[in-house]
Parts: structure tokens; C-alpha cells; sequence
């Protein structure tokens, strides 16, 4: 029986348990909320409080839905969030975003399956339609979104694929990606991520054709981990400056990390590549993309 949408969000009653884990790592270690300062928690308890009540107003609205979803998620209520958006999916099953970002959650928490399962019915949903841009829950200091729905839904189900190691659909799929971007920074990051799937696939000179597009100066506003990375990779970069230019952020050390060490393995030197894998797993930031791709990596050859 499906549990009412306002008794999700108003008891919360798919969180899970204080001391619970909310997944279960690719290497089998159970992982909890990240931690958050208490400044961080006040602020976002209180941007979903706003989107609670603003769902209460409209509990038939998806777009209100996905912000108390996207909240929830925020605060590392990742299990919570699934279930808004799966209990969504059930009143308003055309609606692309819903899969999306159901999709993009079950990536975090480990179900990789169920991701390929949402994203790709989300692609199907899509087809044909026009794109629109997608607001962001965390804005750049500009507060211009940059991505959109299509390139959210193909650039999470190409992370989905590579993480499993099917390279060619991630292929795909980041191709499409490639080719719905509106602006740099879609750009260097879904370029980023198929030049990596190139080489994972043998297939080195198409993966340098990705990178000439790639230039010192371009207008990004947020993915400038993903820019360096991509210097990396045309030799305009080396590994010491990309690994210190991340500074104190735990999301550019894990995206940074694994972008060097993916670096050092599609290069033949796969220790190295390993000893940054480790490192950036053994930090707390476990939701972050190059956090679960090294995860992804070492899980492979334990």
C-alpha cells in the first residue's frame, strides 16, 4: 500500500534510524550521513522546511515534490528523498524529472541498477521533447544554472554505466550529453567523463578528439575541477599542480583525486593510480562523484 505523500514528508517515516547507515559502499562498508557543521544543518533544515511547507500548499505539484526531495537529500536523508520522489513517480509517472532525480539518489546510495532503471526511462520520456534548464538546489556564487534536465539525465545515467563498467552505453550516453550541452561547464564535464570511457575502452585518438575543443580560457562558473583535469589530460597540466590546486573542499579533493588517479590508470601506471583511489575514499565526503568512482575502481580489482 502506498504510504500518503504528506505522511512522508510531514513524519519522515522512511528515514532511516539515527546510527543507521543510509548505503552500503561498493567495497562493503556501511556509510552514514556526511557530516555537517551546525551552521550548515540550521540553514538546511531551514531551506526544507520551505519546501515542506510548500508542498503542503501543493501536494499535487511534482515540481514542489522534487524540491522536498532534493532538501531532504541535501541533508543526507538520501533514503527519505528516494522514497518522495519513487511515491511521486507513482501519482505522476510521465514526469521525467522524477526519474532523474530518483536516479541520481539510488547512485548515491549504491543501487546502481535502479539507476540505469529511472535514467533510462527518464531518456525515453524525453525524446523528442524540448529541453529546459534545471534550477539549482546549490547555486554557483553567479546563481546561473548551467545545467539542464536532458544533460542531467544523460550525463547521471553515463556515470551510472561507467561506474558499472559497461563503458560502452556510458559511451553513449555521455555523447549525448556531449552533444545537449548549453554552455562550458556541461561541456568539460561531460567531456571529462567520455574522454576517461575512451581510454577505458582502448580507443585513445577519439579520445584526444574530445579534447580540442578544450582551451585554457573558457567560461566555466563551477566545474573548474573537471577544466583542470581536462588540461591534464592534453598535457597542459601536470598531476602535482592539479592535485594542488584543490584546496581545502573535500568535493575538489575527491573529484580531483580520482580524476589524477583515472589519469595514472588509463596511462599504464596503475599503483600509483591506486595509492590516490585509497586516499580519496578514506575521506567522509562519500556522496561526491569521484569519491564512488574510486570506490568503483578499487572494488574492480580487490
Amino acid at each position: 500500500m502506498l504510504i500518503p505523500l504528506s505522511a512522508l514528508a510531514l513524519a519522515g517515516q522512511t528515514q532511516a534510524p539515527p546510527g543507521q547507515p543510509e548505503a552500503t559502499s561498493l567495497l562493503g562498508h556501511p556509510l552514514y550521513a556526511p557530516p555537517l557543521s551546525s551552521e550548515q544543518r540550521a540553514r538546511l533544515e531551514e531551506n526544507l522546511g520551505r519546501a515542506r511547507a510548500e508542498f503542503e500548499k501543493n501536494p499535487d505539484d511534482p515540481h514542489a515534490l522534487i524540491w522536498l526531495g532534493r532538501r531532504t537529500a541535501y541533508l543526507g536523508r538520501f533514503r527519505e528523498a528516494i522514497s518522495l520522489y519513487s511515491q511521486g513517480i507513482e501519482k505522476h509517472p510521465d514526469d521525467a524529472r522524477l526519474y532523474r532525480h530518483c536516479g541520481h539518489r539510488y547512485i548515491t546510495v549504491r543501487e546502481l541498477d535502479l539507476a540505469i532503471a529511472d535514467l533510462e526511462r527518464a531518456a525515453r520520456l524525453v525524446e523528442g521533447q524540448p529541453d529546459e534548464v534545471e534550477p539549482d538546489g546549490q547555486p554557483n556564487p553567479q546563481n546561473i544554472p548551467r545545467s539542464t534536465l536532458q544533460t542531467n539525465i544523460f550525463y547521471h545515467l553515463g556515470l551510472a554505466y561507467y561506474l558499472k563498467g559497461d563503458f560502452a552505453r556510458a559511451r553513449q550516453a555521455f555523447e549525448t550529453c556531449l552533444l545537449l550541452s548549453p554552455n562550458n561547464d556541461m561541456v568539460v564535464a561531460s567531456s571529462y567523463w567520455l574522454y576517461l570511457t575512451l581510454r577505458r575502452l582502448g580507443d585513445p585518438n577519439e579520445a584526444l578528439f574530445i579534447l580540442q575543443p578544450i582551451e585554457e580560457k573558457m567560461n566555466i562558473l563551477e566545474n573548474f575541477s573537471y577544466h583542470q583535469l581536462l588540461l591534464l589530460f592534453k598535457g597542459q597540466r601536470t598531476p602535482e599542480a592539479v592535485l594542488a590546486s584543490a584546496g581545502e573542499g573535500e568535493l575538489d579533493r575527491a573529484t580531483l583525486g580520482y580524476g589524477v588517479g583515472a589519469f595514472y590508470l588509463v596511462n599504464g601506471e596503475r599503483e600509483k593510480a591506486t595509492a590516490l583511489f585509497r586516499q580519496v575514499t578514506a575521506g567522509t565526503l562519500w556522496p561526491a562523484f569521484g569519491f564512488l568512482a574510486a570506490e568503483a575502481e578499487l572494488a574492480r580489482h580487490r
